[in-house]
């Protein structure tokens, strides 16, 4: 993983992948709220008065991102700009792209830049590049099973003492995925809330590695989860994103988000444990 800089100033990294779809089905799932909440976060779109789009992302509680588009041609191409992340950073750009390939398929590319005279605020960028492979991944599989459906999602967030491998093993045990490889059924522990399925990628940890898993449901409906790990200075984050479809999709995460949500902050040291 590298930034990219350009003579003008201009530092972007660039992270793609190859999905199922026409351009018009790829470009529903990337440029609409309800394409984008189905694999992302709660996303919405909307377009002022004065003809400005505006995309408002939800992160969790009083974690809104809401950026302003500057270019729009659907279906291969649109471009957004954040305000700045912090204090004294750049505004951060948005770009994204659909490039129809052969055989039914699409490629979907988002690219992040800002200008910049030194690497201080590199970090946005990086953090961007190691956090899309694992939505992508959420995406490939909703476009390949679920497009189109209704969708309902859940996140989970809490937080354990380091060190970061440790913390995803006791998350990982409960989850059924100690020692688990791909493709293996899901094996929860007694007092899980209800989950079933199989495991379709997964990384233990491990020399540097980022542990993660991304699940294939069967239950509490059909859909993804998504749990990781990542460190956060003398705290690990642990997060679960849970991704239901179908005509009962809502109304299964009504019913399951504050069982989820219960499960979690009884596993995390509750001086630290939130849930959003």
């Amino acid at each position: 993983m590298s930034v990219k800089t350009d003579a003008d100033g201009r530092r972007w990294i660039s992270v793609e992948v190859d999905v199922p779809g026409t351009p018009e089905q790829v470009w529903d799932a990337i440029a609409t709220g309800p394409g984008v909440s189905a694999w992302f976060v709660p996303t919405r779109f909307h377009t002022r008065e004065d003809g400005v789009r505006v995309v408002t992302s939800t992160f969790g509680p009083g974690m809104e991102s809401v950026a302003t588009g500057t270019v729009w041609e659907p279906p291969h191409h649109f471009v957004k700009e954040s305000p700045p992340m912090a204090p004294g950073s750049p505004p951060l750009g948005t770009e994204w792209f659909v490039e129809a390939l052969s055989g039914g398929t699409c490629r979907v590319r988002v690219v992040h830049s800002l200008i910049a005279s030194s690497d201080e605020w590199d970090n946005q960028l990086t953090g961007a590049e190691k956090g899309w492979p694992g939505f992508f991944a959420i995406l490939k599989r909703y476009l390949t099973h679920f497009a189109g459906q209704p969708a309902a999602a859940f996140q989970l967030m809490g937080f354990a003492p380091a060190p970061l491998d440790a913390a995803w093993a006791a998350l990982a045990g409960q989850l059924g995925l100690d020692g688990a490889a791909a493709g293996a059924a899901l094996q929860p522990q007694a007092g899980t809330p209800s989950l079933a399925g199989r495991v379709e990628e997964i990384q233990q940890g491990g020399d540097g590695a980022h542990p993660h898993a991304l699940l294939a449901l069967d239950l509490p409906a059909p859909g993804t989860a998504f749990a990781n790990a990542f460190g956060m200075g003398p705290k690990v984050g642990l997060s679960l994103s849970v991704y239901l479809y179908g005509d009962q999709a809502e109304e299964t995460a009504r019913r399951e988000e504050p069982v989820w949500k219960a499960w979690m902050a009884q596993r995390v040291p509750a001086e630290v444990a939130t849930a959003g």
